[in-house]
């Protein structure tokens, strides 16, 4: 245990990881940093353990899951790759890209983690501390961000204990995460085109269109309302009311800023702790100053329209 928290933190170590690797062998739950945001990770192909994961982030259970894998040869053993599919693994695997692709019916995954559809989301990712666990374990993991569903995403150790302290059995703390926001999600479909699900720090196009809802939800990150933080959130504001906590970018200084100098990239790794900050800050409303929408812009204007929603 660390102090007063109720779930364990260890430091992402050797002995940490051993420890992870322990408890996610034994069904447990453990946060896990990557390189996007920290992920609440159990085996997925353990039906209870994923279970778990729904159960400690109260997710509803139409929300699918991403199955993190060492890379392209593991993945294989539990979706079916299309030439289109392996190119993108080939040239962005390890790294912030999310696949989606036919689910194998031998996959021996558990259910849970598809939502009921015949597709699975599929993910190498490039973190040092993420890669250790998933080379100490025979497993794939499944792992949403480690945050309580709908609310702010976390990218340190504090933000995963602000809304899951006590609800699962370890923090890896392996200090702040590197892009700040959740990898970029693409489907690839049969006839091999390609739909962007959630923009993210890889740029691929064939963007989808802002869904509601009452679409189908075919991966992580797509309903309306998420990323939440418990305030009114007002967008594109060059100026804040008194009753305000405003979140600058650029010229806009804000109360706090997502980056002085205007990049896009420093902001995506701000975002959500501004969004923590303005969200335990004592103003009512949050405000936050425009950012552009090309590059990862469009992946921090596609959080905030949710967060605001």
């Amino acid at each position: 245990m660390s102090g007063k928290n109720l779930t364990e933190v260890r430091l992402a170590d050797a002995a940490g990881i051993a420890r992870a690797a322990q408890i996610l062998e034994s069904g447990g739950l453990v946060a896990v940093p990557t390189e996007t945001v920290y992920g609440l990770a159990a085996r997925a192909d353990s039906s209870q353990a994923v279970a778990k994961i729904y159960a400690a982030k109260g997710r509803p259970d139409f929300n699918p899951l991403i199955v993190h894998v060492c890379g392209l040869e593991q993945a294989e053993r539990f979706g079916n790759f299309s030439p289109a599919a392996r190119a993108l693994a080939a040239a962005h695997w390890p790294g912030p890209l999310t696949l989606v692709v036919p689910r194998r019916a031998d996959a021996g995954l558990a259910d849970a983690v598809s939502a009921g559809l015949p597709t699975i989301a599929l993910r190498a990712p490039a973190h040092p501390v993420m890669r250790a666990l998933l080379e100490a374990v025979d497993f794939p993991l499944a792992a949403p961000s480690a945050n309580r569903s709908g609310f702010i995403s976390p990218t340190c150790a504090q933000h995963v204990l602000a809304s899951l302290d006590g609800r699962i059995d370890l923090v890896l703390d392996g200090g702040a995460c590197g892009a700040g926001v959740e990898s970029t999600i693409v489907a690839v479909r049969g006839d091999g085109s390609l739909e962007e699900l959630r923009p993210g720090p890889v740029q691929i196009g064939g963007r989808a269109a802002v869904q509601g809802i009452e679409a189908r939800i075919e991966a992580p990150g797509q309903m309306t309302s998420h990323y939440a933080p418990g305030k009114p959130v007002r967008l594109g504001a060059t100026h804040a009311e008194p009753d305000e906590f405003w979140i600058g970018f650029g010229a806009w200084e804000g109360d706090c800023t997502l980056s002085a100098s205007g990049d896009v990239g420093e902001a995506a790794a701000r975002l959500y702790a501004a969004l923590h900050e303005a969200a335990r800050a004592p103003q009512p409303r949050i405000a936050i100053a425009p950012v552009p929408d090309e590059g990862i812009g469009r992946a921090i204007n596609d959080r905030l329209r949710r967060a605001a929603a």
